[in-house]
């Protein structure tokens, strides 16, 4: 358990406790903020007070913050797609929907659940109980090729070539409008959401460079097939970067244009290609993922609108 104090001063005034909480401790969401004054977690001089309590100059500020409870991810006999297997790592093909690793409100039906059933103990250990295997991660409603570690010594393998950017990510996208460019390149940095703690965004404060590569494949009436290859992988890489110049991927809830010309569920996101050299052979080896049917039956559609 911690316990921090704020002492509120006059440009702090007139803020809610709930935002001013979240802007000002980085590891907590606003939902986790509001869930610890609904347990009574934060007092304001002494007093309990709800959500909506408006600072005031002088206010005295204390928040308890619990402890994490442990949690261990369990073993489920959940189907895989496996591209590739061997005894250091495994190559999957995830579907749109399933959540890479056990996290708040995701405890079950992960793709790590399904690992640990198939894989047993064969799993690195360097991201703990909760992200065992895991050397890098894709969106809920991203599909794709993923590749999972088995040992230590091909985690750190793996993890050393993303770090030095020479692991092959290949990703294919359908985006909102008509790019002019045939290809290009977004070289803006990520950061969290000064406001929405669950949100990236193109930052210079506490962020990290990265690099998107992208061509185009196919135009459409309203919307662009286009390829992106990851020079760097942050978090919501490819989302925040095409939201950034204009072109948000098509069915993004969060990044994306709140009503599209084209119904469509889902963003239209797909991992495609991925390439590394092996931990132990020491060969370069490249996996492809056909693009799945939600994918083509979006761009079948499109390409009927657009006749």
């Amino acid at each position: 358990m911690r316990t921090l104090n704020f002492s509120i001063d006059a440009e702090s005034s007139k803020i809610r406790i709930d935002k001013f909480l979240a802007d000002n401790i980085s590891d907590l969401t606003r939902s986790a903020i509001t869930a610890l004054i609904e347990k009574e977690n934060v007092k304001v001089n002494n007093k309990v007070v709800s959500k909506n309590y408006k600072l005031k100059a002088g206010d005295s500020v204390e928040i308890i913050i619990p402890d994490p409870v442990e949690y261990e991810a369990k073993a489920e006999n959940i189907p895989l797609d496996i591209v590739y297997e061997d005894n250091d790592l495994i190559v999957v093909n995830k579907p749109k929907g399933m959540v890479v690793h056990p996290a708040a409100g995701n405890y079950d039906g992960t793709l790590v659940n399904a690992l640990l059933y198939h894989c047993k103990d064969n799993l690195s250990g360097i991201n703990g109980v909760l992200r065992p295997g895991i050397v890098h991660r894709i969106d809920k409603n991203t599909s794709g090729l993923l590749i999972v570690a088995k040992n230590d010594i091909s985690h750190k393998c793996l993890a050393e070539q993303i770090k030095e950017h020479s692991f092959t990510r290949e990703y294919e996208a359908i985006v909102v409008g008509n790019i002019k460019d045939d290809a290009g390149t977004v070289d803006a940095p990520i950061g969290r959401h000064h406001i929405d703690r669950k949100k990236m965004t193109v930052t210079e404060k506490n962020s990290k460079n990265a690099v998107t590569h992208f061509e185009v494949i196919g135009r459409y009436k309203g919307y662009t097939h286009i390829k992106c290859v990851l020079e760097t992988g942050r978090t919501h890489q490819i989302r925040v970067h095409m939201a950034y110049i204009g072109h948000p991927v098509a069915g993004d809830d969060v990044y994306g244009v709140k009503k599209e010309k084209v119904n469509f569920i889902g963003q239209c996101l797909h991992a495609r290609k991925i390439g590394f050299i092996h931990p132990s052979s020491g060969k370069y080896m490249e996996f492809t993922s056909d693009l799945p049917d939600y994918f083509r039956e979006f761009l079948n559609k499109l390409k009927r609108i657009s006749e």
